[in-house]
């Protein structure tokens, strides 16, 4: 009785765990359903759900077959178990509990466990599945199978799969079935008392023979892993490069085949030698198998050694083509339209003037002081959080223009009293942006804005933004009840607050009774069902940090991690890139944790408040994308139905284009003998302690018959190990030439100062070490900005922004512009100072721009124009005068009078400063 109440309390105890989390299982579900209808991809949903299911059902299926075959064959081979059983278990009465049914009955019980477990797991490979059913071709060959690109990237991971599904379940049976025979093994020898041999040699044949052919089933399938792993070579890295090579395919993929053949053959035998009794041939047979895995093995390795490595550039020659050629191709790289920059010209003013757009629209606000700078004059109330500065342009007056644009979200975990009410209820969105263009800045050294406050105000119509509510950002987390009897909080207005009710499209109705309740459960949200402030039109809006809703709508894509923010038409749109991704295009190189293929076809746009999730295909021939747009038809939409105001904004991603930049500084390199002895190998500049970063910019490219200046995304190269320049690149990203990349290099011949030396350059420069040394001395903080290679005709400029941060404040102030142009290092009060300083009217000496450098203003106060006259008794007009002295000594050879003057030269500049 008290064994029948255990059973009976286990029961019911997997009864209750079953069904709460069947339950939980079942509410998610049917809220994910109706969640998906609001967004519009209800055939994601049921698709893929349905997938699973049939997978999962078909794994469990498969498996509990395998595995209630050989264990209920087993079972049957013991008999009846009550022989097994010592007298104190016969008395007990368990004897008349266990007999030959309930064996097949616990074997049954055991494989449904562990079929569920086994088939819970295939399921999880549904997008494998589906890709394998949709398969498209990419339209090429390999060079080695002649097989298209599809077959590995779709057809091989699905066959792979299944194999792995049936050896693992084969595993199970195995060592399920053997655990069975040696209970009985045990057990016999308990009950007759014979040594181990004797008990051995007594085991009934038919355990024998079944745990062969079970062996023979796991080597079959071993030898099916070993075929496939033929082709598993094509994208796997061997040493030099991914793919196979000389000794790969003279000897791996032979040798392959070989101990392909011989798991089959090995397969047979151990049937027929466990079939006649032969216990010798089992050792003969598990020697040969051992030989020709080991062999096979040490026959690679010594082709490698001995016939590959003395001559690696010709044997490995035709192989290092291929290479070169997937990976330029898996990457896009074979793409890129190439130009040299052969011609030297000195720049002057006219040119800058004739690229007035690029310098207009020169960067000189970083995003963190830009971050710090906002959250100081911008975030309003301490519940507001700008944790993104996004990149982009808009035409204002006529005239492209880059700009910087924060959006204000409104963080819960900030607020000053987080109840229910507040948290759900009232304090439902952030409100608003800040917008200003990227080189500009007022008096005090803050940033110039477009748009600002609350409610936003806009100096531009074209940044007016009529529908500032943001209910779906990157910082929002937790659900809200909207349309309720509570107000929402919109934004202070003096000693008021101004709120709202929200009138979108977005989110769960919660009309009945049914709804409530089922969104209680879903969000475990008592306090739902107890409120008073529900109506009959009150919402729950759910998923909406749009990285999680974004992901949750197309779990099979890969997302850019920084999405952007968009005005358009006064209403707030979020911009995502979405990349296809893999890791088996064959040859290709693999990049760190993204793979060997890797391509950006899709573009997703969320409303900020409606909370719309829209795709769009930007590149229809992408195979991936092409495939997945087969599993879920109409799910991407053609580029043509984004509404033109929106294509504008689309731009070319930082995350790919970094990958491609680092792919491309070695991949350039297309001739083997080059790419073998890396002659000619790039590296990305490293400023200080870190990789350059890449910018967008707008300016007008070189060699371009168009004379409108566009937006584009940036990085330069040096050559590897050194630190001049050879090369830069940019991403086109206007209109029909959106994804399009331009490589510019110089003539090796050409000494081209790179970033790294004209950091050094910048430190060297008197005036600007000094003013920096000065700023120090005050106390103030000077934080250097980002250094920026800005290409104007077939030369280039630099240009680094000082910012000056007070000792006890947190508001960073941009206080100076450094340029620097060949030999010459200038510094100014904006950039145009700056490039007044180094190329003047017309093209100034270096001397003359120090001096003119020497006399800027040192004060944080109203700052002249350039080239305003300083009365003649200020400490400029000294140091003005110290200078010229200074040049004459030097001239002279008068060194200690130089030294007198260099003195008085650093008092003037304290005096400055004081100032």
């Amino acid at each position: 009785m008290p064994m029948s109440r255990t059973v009976a309390f286990w029961i019911l105890i997997s009864v209750v765990l079953v069904f709460g989390y069947g339950g939980s299982v079942f509410v998610e579900l049917i809220v994910d359903y109706h969640w998906f209808k609001t967004v519009g991809f209800p055939q994601v949903f049921t698709t893929v759900l349905w997938a699973k299911i049939f997978i999962g059902a078909a794994g469990i299926a498969v498996a509990f077959l395998i595995l209630f075959a050989n264990l209920a064959y087993a079972a049957r081979q013991l008999g009846d178990p009550r022989r097994f059983m010592t007298p104190g278990m016969l008395s007990s009465g368990l004897g008349n509990l266990v007999s030959k049914r309930s064996l097949v009955s616990i074997a049954a019980i055991v494989s449904l466990v562990l079929a569920v477990l086994t088939g819970v797991a295939l399921a999880a490979s549904w997008e494998r599945v589906l890709l394998f059913l949709n398969a498209v071709p990419f339209g090429d060959a390999d060079p080695i199978f002649g097989r298209d690109t599809s077959f590995y990237v779709f057809t091989l991971p699905f066959y792979a799969m299944v194999q792995a599904f049936l050896w693992s379940t084969s595993v199970l049976a195995a060592i399920s079935s053997a655990i069975v025979y040696y209970l009985y093994f045990q057990a016999e020898r308990a009950r007759t008392s014979m040594d181990e041999l004797s008990a051995l040699a007594a085991t009934p044949a038919s355990h024998r023979m079944h745990l062969a052919v079970l062996g023979a089933f796991m080597l079959l399938l071993w030898g099916v892993g070993l075929y496939l792993d033929r082709f598993e070579l094509m994208h796997r890295s061997t040493g030099l490069f991914t793919g196979p090579g000389y000794a790969d395919v003279n000897g791996t993929l032979p040798i392959l085949a070989v101990q392909a053949g011989t798991a089959v053959v090995a397969a047979v035998a151990l049937v027929l030698v466990v079939a006649k009794a032969r216990g010798r041939m089992l050792l003969v047979l598990a020697v040969v198998v051992g030989v020709v895995q080991l062999g096979g093995g040490f026959y690679a390795s010594m082709l490698q050694r001995f016939v590959v490595a003395p001559n690696e550039l010709e044997r490995e020659r035709a192989y290092l083509g291929y290479h070169i050629k997937a990976t330029n191709r898996a990457f896009a790289l074979d793409r890129i339209v190439e130009r040299r920059l052969d011609e030297e010209e000195e720049l002057t003013m006219a040119d800058i003037e004739n690229n007035r757009a690029t310098v207009n629209n020169v960067r000189l606000w970083d995003h963190e002081p830009l971050l710090d700078t906002f959250a100081q004059i911008q975030e309003i109330r301490t519940y507001y959080d700008f944790v993104s500065v996004d990149n982009d342009r808009y035409r204002l007056n006529g005239e492209l223009r880059q700009t910087m644009l924060s959006p204000r979200e409104l963080n819960n975990e900030l607020l000053p009293s987080r109840t229910w009410v507040n948290e759900r209820l009232t304090f439902t969105h952030g409100y608003g942006l800040t917008v200003g263009p990227v080189n500009r800045v007022n008096e005090q050294g803050l940033p110039v804005l477009y748009v600002q406050d609350l409610p936003p105000r806009s100096t531009a119509p074209e940044l007016e933004v009529s529908r500032p509510e943001i209910y779906y950002g990157e910082v929002t987390k937790d659900y809200v009840f909207v349309k309720t009897r509570q107000q929402e909080f919109n934004y202070p207005e003096g000693d008021q607050n101004i709120f709202s009710t929200y009138d979108g499209k977005g989110g769960l109705e919660l009309g009945s009774l049914w709804r409530r309740l089922l969104v209680s459960a879903y969000t475990r949200d008592l306090k739902m069902l107890l409120s008073d402030d529900f109506t009959t039109e009150t919402r729950v809006l759910i998923y909406r940090n749009i990285v999680e809703r974004i992901h949750k709508v197309a779990p099979f894509l890969t997302f850019d991690a920084d999405p952007y923010m968009v005005i358009d038409e006064g209403r707030l749109f979020w911009i995502f890139d979405a990349y296809t991704v893999s890791d088996r295009f064959p040859y290709s190189e693999h990049f760190e944790q993204v793979g060997n293929y890797l391509r950006n076809p899709v573009k997703a746009v969320i409303d900020a408040y409606h909370g719309s999730v829209t795709f769009y295909l930007v590149d229809p021939e992408e195979p991936i994308a092409r495939a997945w747009n087969a599993v879920f038809p109409g799910m991407f939409r053609p580029l043509d139905e984004l509404a033109a105001s929106l294509r504008a904004h689309l731009r070319h991603p930082v995350d790919f284009f970094n990958v491609q930049a680092e792919m491309y500084a070695t991949y350039h390199m297309r001739d083997v003998n080059t790419f073998y002895n890396k002659e000619d190998q790039w590296s990305v500049p490293v400023v200080g302690d870190a990789r350059m970063e890449p910018y967008y910019t707008v300016m007008r490219l070189p060699q371009e018959s168009e004379s409108e200046a566009e937006f584009i995304l940036m990085l330069p190269f040096t050559p590897r190990l050194k630190d001049n320049l050879s090369a830069w690149m940019v991403a086109r990203n206007d209109g029909d030439l959106l994804g399009q990349l331009v490589v510019y290099a110089f003539p090796k011949q050409r000494l081209i100062y790179g970033p790294k030396q004209m950091v050094g350059r910048i430190n060297q420069d008197p005036i600007v070490s000094q003013q920096i040394t000065l700023w120090d001395r005050a106390g103030s903080n000077v934080i250097r900005g980002t250094l920026l290679v800005i290409p104007i005709e077939q030369s280039l400029i630099y240009v680094q922004p000082l910012y000056l941060r007070a000792e006890d404040g947190r508001i960073p102030e941009l206080k100076r512009v450094i340029a620097g142009y060949g030999n010459d290092i200038a510094m100014g009060v904006d950039l145009e100072d700056a490039l007044q300083r180094i190329f003047g009217g017309a093209r100034e000496s270096r001397p003359h721009a120090l001096a003119r450098t020497a006399a800027l203003p040192q004060t944080a106060g109203a700052l002249p124009a350039p080239g305003a006259d300083t009365p003649p008794a200020s400490p400029a007009a000294r140091a003005q005068r110290h200078y010229d002295a200074l040049r004459e000594a030097a001239a002279a050879g008068d060194w200690t009078r130089f030294g007198q003057e260099l003195d008085a030269l650093g008092e003037s500049l304290r005096a400055l400063e004081q100032q």
